[in-house]
Formats: C-alpha cells, structure tokens, sequence
C-alpha cells in the first residue's frame, strides 16, 4: 500500500490495484489540488476544503455519510462523529471512513473536532486499525490534547497527522491551526523525517504505535 499526502486532510491511499482520495480541498484553502483519478472519494464534512469531488477523475464513487461500503473489494465504513460543538451545543456531522483493504485496515478521520466514545468505536466491528489519519491542528478540530486521546482510543500501529498548519494554506486559515510539532510532544515522541510516499505492508507494520510524517505533494 502508498499513502499519499496533499495538504490539509487530502490523502491517496493506493492498494491493489483500487485508488482512494479522502477528503479533496479546493482553491479557497490556499492550494491547488492537483487532477487526481480515483476509484472512490470519501467526503468527510461537506464543507469547502474536504468537498471538492470535482478535482477527481475517473469516475468515482462517492461516499459522504455513514454506513457500509463495498467497492472492488475495498469494505468501507462510515462512522457518524462531530466536526465541532458550538454554543447551542449543536454538532455538525463528520463521518470518519474506515477502509478494509486485504489485510490492512486503515482510518481517516476526516474533520472530527470530538472524541468519540469508545462504545461508538466497539460498534465498528471493524477489528484493529493499523494505519489513522488523524487531524491535531485544533480550530474546529482536534486540538493535540484531544488528538493524543483519540490515538489512545484506536491504538493504531501508524499514525498520520493531518489538518495541521504547513506551507502554502491560506493565512486565514493557517492562522487557525497549530504547527504539528505540539502533538508529537504531547504524544511524547521526536519528530520523524518526511517521506514522500508512504509505502507500508502487514508484515512491515511496527509493534508499537509510531508517527509518519508525509511531505507535502503538489
């Protein structure tokens, strides 16, 4: 499998002959979103910077709420969390879309800003998650605090920051998010080098819980 990184929470996951695109972003964060081809799309929160199914190619699938998937033997499921909780206490819906490929099972957690129950995370059924994407910028989003807790609920073998200020967002937007370095401190760990590409097999899965840092691809 390679994993991808596009900025913000816009990933390619690439398994088998199967392309997947999380959460495509248009102009309105700063970026450009290069014209990608995929078999399937998934949306997380429907809202400019995680919506923009029009960058993809190929004709895809299109997943944006909840439920069971199945597409060229990739099993999807979507997850309903909360993208943020504002003063009425009334939450906007993400949906964090778990992908069973054959043998890898890998997360993405698109925009969620609350932690989730572990009985929420039980009800998945999905078994362990061995690679989570995970945003740990704050604004709307998990903070690095929350980002550490969420790591712990899931326990995955890698994980992948994501929707954390880095070069090129707009400066609006930048100005609302952390740099990625307070949740590796807070998760106790150094700052691992970049790679381009993630390239990760079962049998190369770490024991214990380790960081990748992926650089940027535009």
């Amino acid at each position: 499998m390679d994993i991808t990184w596009y900025g913000l929470s816009c990933f390619r996951i690439r398994e088998g002959g199967v392309t997947v695109i999380c959460d495509p972003f248009d102009k309105l964060v700063g970026l450009t979103l290069p014209k990608l081809r995929a078999d399937v799309v998934t949306v997380s929160h429907d809202r400019p910077g995680h919506n923009a199914v029009d960058r993809v190619t190929g004709e895809p699938k299109i997943l944006r709420g909840p439920g069971e998937y199945e597409v060229q033997n990739v099993f999807v499921t979507g997850l309903t969390t909360y993208h943020r909780r504002n003063d009425e206490h009334i939450s906007e819906r993400n949906v964090a879309f778990f992908f069973e490929f054959d043998g890898l099972t890998v997360g993405h957690l698109g925009d969620i800003g609350e932690v989730p129950a572990q009985s929420e995370i039980e009800e998945l059924n999905i078994g362990e998650v061995d690679v989570l994407m995970v945003p740990v910028g704050g604004g709307d989003t998990l903070d690095p605090t929350r980002a550490v807790e969420v790591v712990g609920l899931f326990e995955p073998r890698v994980v992948i920051p994501m929707h954390y200020r880095h070069e090129g967002l707009a400066s609006e937007l930048a100005g609302r998010l952390e740099s990625v370095d307070r949740f590796l401190k807070e998760l106790g760990v150094a700052a691992p080098d970049p790679v381009d590409t993630l390239k990760i097999s079962k049998s190369g899965l770490p024991e214990e819980t380790q960081v990748a840092l992926l650089s940027l691809n535009l």
